[in-house]
């Protein structure tokens, strides 16, 4: 069931995303698109998967066009299915979504509708699930994922700068790309030149686990106090890319015009991602960018068998 509490949430959702993803699903009336979940690993789970791909071909082989691998197993085999719900069961209480959180409260609002619309529900149909997929944590990576403006909130440049240095240590690091190396570090790209900005001791709580987090720090002291910028979920003034498309993208877009500055941040932890989920704190919006990713399409979960 997709309202029972097994799943853990870390982010805020977007209600124009959510929106945009219901639709998407009521008009195909089908999944198209897998959640990404995450959960800490387990030896005899992953010994089980090694197995299997090691025994037989996969059902799908192929790079598709982003030039990315995509291997895919299907188990038949009644005793494995057996067994691994058996331990999803015992050693897995709790899923975590890593991408897919706009979709997850997608297929929730879908499923919620034809429940209500149903009066013969029975609680089995196969709009009370969607489709998803889980990867151990031991096997992912969280990228950064990073924010670009479009205007200075009416400040200048050097207004901007200045205004920083209340709250980090702001150093000129040059033309080339400046990547954050360490937590509580953050680069910010802004009329051709890249700066480091280290956040100052009173800007976090590492004692806290939302308080800790890069994306609090630059929320309530870059975006809200100097931007004000206070709903991630509905400006429609930021952006947010991507780390698998690099810093050369955020740069981009500040060099073409359609953006004022950028901030890149340091990647969020698996470990700090569990920790607040557990907790049942929320990230803010569009904080952590996992790979790898499953492609679209492979398999499609239709809402009406």
């Amino acid at each position: 069931m997709i309202t029972n509490g097994v799943i853990k949430k870390h982010e805020l959702t977007r209600p124009d995303k959510e929106r945009d993803r219901m639709v998407h699903v009521k008009v195909n009336d089908a999944n198209m698109e897998p959640v990404f979940f995450t959960y800490p690993s387990v030896d005899e789970i992953d010994s089980i998967i090694q197995n299997v791909v090691e025994s037989k071909d996969p059902e799908y082989d192929f790079i598709a066009d982003d030039g990315f691998g995509h291997h895919f197993w299907v188990i038949e085999d009644d005793n494995t299915i057996q067994r691994l719900e058996e331990l999803f069961k015992s050693k897995v209480p709790y899923t975590y979504v890593a991408d897919g959180h706009h979709r997850t409260a997608a297929a929730a609002l879908v499923g919620k509708e034809k429940r209500e619309n149903n009066p013969n529900h029975t609680g089995e149909e196969s709009y009370n699930y969607f489709l998803a997929v889980h990867f151990p944590d031991n096997q992912l990576q969280i990228l950064d994922y990073n924010r670009v403006i479009e205007d200075l909130n009416g400040m200048t440049k050097e207004q901007l700068l200045e205004k920083l240095q209340q709250d980090f240590n702001v150093k000129e690091e040059g033309n080339d790309i400046y990547k954050p190396s360490k937590l509580h570090e953050f680069s910010m790209y802004i009329d051709g030149k890249w700066y480091s900005l280290q956040a100052r001791d009173h800007t976090y709580d590492d004692n806290d686990p939302i308080g800790v987090l890069d994306v609090t720090i630059l929320s309530k002291y870059v975006l809200d106090k100097l931007f004000d910028i206070t709903d991630l979920r509905r400006s429609k003034r930021i952006e947010f890319v991507g780390g698998i498309r690099g810093l050369g993208e955020p740069k981009r877009r500040v060099d073409k015009g359609d953006m004022a500055v950028a901030f890149a941040l340091y990647p969020v932890q698996m470990q700090q991602l569990i920790d607040i989920a557990d907790s049942g704190e929320i990230m803010p919006p569009k904080t952590t960018w996992f790979e790898p990713k499953l492609r679209s399409g492979l398999v499609i979960h239709t809402l009406n068998d």
